[in-house]
């Protein structure tokens, strides 16, 4: 069942991280700023949503760096009930699908709570003073082909971004499977 993200909250300062990436480095928000902005995607390897959008991921992240928006993604699922969101499989994802942008491991998942992360793809636009400014999606493609004529929700998004500020008027959530928390004696009450 695809996890919606419901009412998110815009306008306010994204939440600082340093959090180990697949290339080695540590990188923190500040580090993954540039001049126009940045965008967070929250993912995973399991999740079928994030398979069937991965070269696009990867291409909007191109369009993007070359805009002056920087990228990341993290990975905040629980690997001890999600063995192939590992931080090890993480490397070797990011490795066979030559991602161009810091795929970052949140072990703890103490990003995604301040993010307050809910699916995976789960993606954060920020101004160039790292304030939310979009929570929408990439685009209109879920897990089948994306249909043709659709819209580049999250370039255009952060391209009104980079020109203004300010976020589009109309966000439409996006749409995945849900982050895997690990169970602790709170989540279990």
């Amino acid at each position: 069942m695809a996890t919606i993200v419901e009412q998110p909250r815009l306008d306010i300062p994204a939440p600082d991280f340093s959090l180990p990436a697949t290339d080695g480095r540590i990188y923190t928000r500040a580090q993954i700023m540039r001049d126009k902005g940045a965008v967070i995607v929250f993912i995973s390897n399991h999740c079928p949503y994030v398979k069937a959008i991965t070269n696009r991921l990867i291409a909007a992240a191109q369009i993007l760096k070359a805009d002056g928006v920087g990228f990341a993604a993290i990975c905040s699922n629980d690997s001890g009930s999600h063995p192939e969101d590992s931080f090890e499989n993480m490397a070797v994802f990011a490795k066979a699908r030559s991602f161009t942008f810091p795929y970052l491991h949140d072990e703890s998942q103490e990003t995604a709570r301040a993010y307050e992360a809910v699916c995976t793809p789960d993606f954060f636009g920020l101004n160039s003073e790292g304030i939310i400014k979009y929570r929408g999606r990439l685009d209109e493609g879920r897990k089948e082909p994306l249909p043709q004529g659709a819209r580049a929700e999250l370039i255009e998004a952060m391209r009104l971004i980079a020109r203004t500020g300010e976020g589009p008027g109309e966000q439409i959530p996006s749409m995945g499977c849900s982050i895997k928390w690990k169970c602790d004696e709170q989540d279990e009450a």
